[in-house]
């Protein structure tokens, strides 16, 4: 039996599998650092295909190694394990269980499609000419595990040469597959502002300094930074989402409360924007007489594609579904993703993988209580993860 048969067999063969471990646990759903039980099947499942397996990094996450033939090349793929803060509303008979907690993102299909990976490579190990490396990461969805997983010497001990990654998108039809090269997901930058006036009567405004008002000019100005301080064709946002301050409706306000996101695509154009706030922020209390406190937080990176593993990845895609189910995604999206950390010290490529089937009624977005995902597309990502992996490695190879 060819290569490409046998693959198509084992994960014909898995597949069932596959539900089993999605459904359980989406049933059992952890929020990031908690995700002890999940951590615990990943583990038992890589040592029982002979991994490997570290756990307990970056608390909860899990590393498991396949070494084939020989000591390099490494290839590293990775599934993030997390949950959300979101009740679940589906009527469904693996709905959470757990109040107040639901896989509203895809990670426990994420997680099922990586142990779908070991489960097949596990097999084909005689055919793999280097070492594979699977990263199972807590906290994707805040505060962020890639970063301390690389701290903890995730990338080494074998240095993993290359990277892959998937998500499940239901922006993008079941069967179909999105592949981007370059700036692919938004930096994600925080911050909180205190803006510090002084109080007085409503009556008598002249005898303080109005919070309420210099928050108003700020937010206002704020706008500007993207349509005015940056090139128009650059993708970037600044939102204040929350603000909160006053008493009554005839005190003037000492102090208002602010928070907010700026996301964009590029390094170069975050330092812009920041830059840029900070002025605004200074600019206008200045202005007014008034103070604040600015905690600017730097959090994801931008997601940068690398355009050689794309590449690849696109070709696979291709074989695996046919070049007409392969979307050469033009924009970027500025939601954020940690996987943006692995590319940062790796060539790599995260791609997306169509979950939204709208004759089955699947169709309501990330991060939604009514959130669900058309399972048959999980053997897919298995197939191109599994393909793309040899390929990187039998590449590798040959490169030294």
């Amino acid at each position: 039996m060819d290569l490409d048969a046998e693959i198509r067999r084992l994960i014909e063969e898995i597949e069932p599998r596959l539900v089993e471990i999605r459904q359980d646990l989406h049933h059992h759903p952890e929020l990031g650092f908690e995700e002890t039980r999940t951590a615990a099947l990943v583990a038992d499942k890589l040592k029982e295909l002979g991994f490997e397996v570290k756990t307990g990094v970056a608390k909860t996450g899990v590393v498991g190694l396949l070494k084939g033939r020989g000591e390099g090349p490494v290839v590293a793929l990775r599934a993030d394990m997390d949950a959300l803060p979101i009740e679940e509303k589906n009527d469904l008979p693996y709905a959470s269980g757990e109040k107040g907690k639901m896989h509203a993102c895809g990670h426990d299909a994420h997680v099922a499609i990586l142990l779908g990976v070991a489960m097949v490579l596990s097999r084909l190990k005689d055919k793999i000419p280097g070492q594979v490396k699977l990263i199972f990461q807590p906290a994707e969805e805040g505060p962020g595990g890639a970063r301390p997983m690389i701290k903890e010497g995730v990338l080494d001990n074998p240095a993993v040469d290359a990277i892959l990654g998937l998500h499940v998108w239901l922006d993008i039809p079941a069967g179909k597959i999105g592949v981007k090269t370059g700036p692919t997901f938004a930096s994600i930058d925080e911050f909180d502002l205190v803006v510090k006036g002084s109080s007085s009567h409503g009556a008598s405004p002249h005898q303080g300094i109005d919070a309420v008002l210099v928050a108003a000019q700020m937010v206002n100005a704020l706008q500007s930074t993207i349509s005015r301080s940056i090139d128009p064709t650059e993708p970037g946002v600044v939102t204040i989402g929350k603000i909160e301050g006053g008493y009554r409706r005839n005190i003037i306000a000492d102090q208002v409360r602010l928070e907010g996101t700026v996301r964009c695509v590029r390094p170069e154009i975050r330092k812009q924007l920041e830059k840029k706030i900070r002025q605004i922020i200074q600019g206008i209390s200045n202005a007014y007489g008034s103070d604040y406190e600015l905690d600017y937080r730097h959090d994801y990176p931008p997601l940068i594609n690398n355009q050689e593993v794309t590449g690849l990845v696109s070709q696979i895609s291709e074989k695996v579904v046919g070049p007409e189910n392969v979307i050469g995604v033009e924009k970027p999206t500025l939601g954020g993703e940690d996987f943006a950390y692995f590319l940062e010290k790796v060539p790599g490529c995260f791609f997306l993988l169509g979950g939204r089937n709208e004759e089955k009624g699947i169709t309501a977005p990330h991060h939604n209580p009514y959130f669900n995902l058309d399972e048959s597309v999980m053997p897919i990502g298995v197939e191109v993860l599994v393909r793309a992996t040899l390929e990187l490695l039998n590449k590798g190879e040959d490169d030294v």
